[in-house]
């Protein structure tokens, strides 16, 4: 019986992909370097502050300015992490009927672990039980660690939760937890990238208001 759903955050809750590349960009231009597009942001995006300014700057951790525009990145996302993000249409309608079945609410992320906290207290509120981002001292996904504290932390078991999310990394933790995995298609990869990551297309969703309907169906199958 399904009880817990832990998400991924950026391209499964909240459309983030403009601040990101706003962010992205600053750093960029504050060291000289060319500007990225939004679409090679999209690309870039899905295993942490870290490697994605890795995937940003020229000749990626080579690069001896690596560093320094990985930190004016952080410092600048955290301040302007809000200005364009937003929750996809139907998420909040979806997690008030998650809540109201009496499903227990996650955010796993490998965004830094203080905008994850920050992004989840403003758009979410209290329907979400915990929320756990990147730090330097955990492994970040696909490592399942980070869902294990979660799961451990709302008092729940792998095997009575899914984990939803929209990319080839969210499948990849899901099966090192293992753990049932549920993929959008809403967000940063497409439908055709998630099938080749390995997504079972009877566990994919196109529209939040899908979801509760898969999870029904999902603890009937036990």
């Amino acid at each position: 019986m399904i009880d817990t759903i832990i998400f991924d955050l950026d391209g499964t809750l909240l459309n983030t992909l403009e601040d990101l590349s706003d962010s992205v960009n600053h750093a960029l231009k504050h060291f000289g370097f060319p500007a990225r597009t939004i679409e090679e942001i999209r690309s870039f995006v899905g295993n942490g502050a870290a490697k994605l300014i890795e995937r940003a700057v020229p000749n990626g951790k080579d690069n001896p300015l690596y560093e320094d525009t990985l930190s004016v990145y952080k410092e600048y996302y955290e301040l302007h992490c809000k200005d364009k993000t937003k929750p996809y249409d139907g998420i909040l309608p979806m997690l008030d009927e998650l809540c109201e079945k009496g499903y227990k609410l996650g955010i796993v992320s490998n965004k830094p672990d203080t905008p994850v906290k920050e992004l989840s207290r403003v758009y979410f509120g209290d329907r979400i039980l915990t929320s756990i981002g990147g730090s330097d001292n955990v492994r970040k996904k696909p490592a399942p660690d980070t869902v294990y504290q979660a799961l451990e932390e709302l008092s729940a078991k792998a095997e009575n939760a899914v984990y939803v999310g929209d990319s080839d990394v969210d499948i990849a933790t899901a099966a090192n937890v293992p753990m049932k995995c549920i993929s959008v298609t809403w967000g940063f990869r497409s439908r055709s990238q998630l099938i080749n990551a390995g997504a079972d297309a009877s566990r994919m969703i196109t529209s939040p208001k899908e979801l509760l309907p898969l999870l029904q169906s999902l603890s009937q199958e036990g």
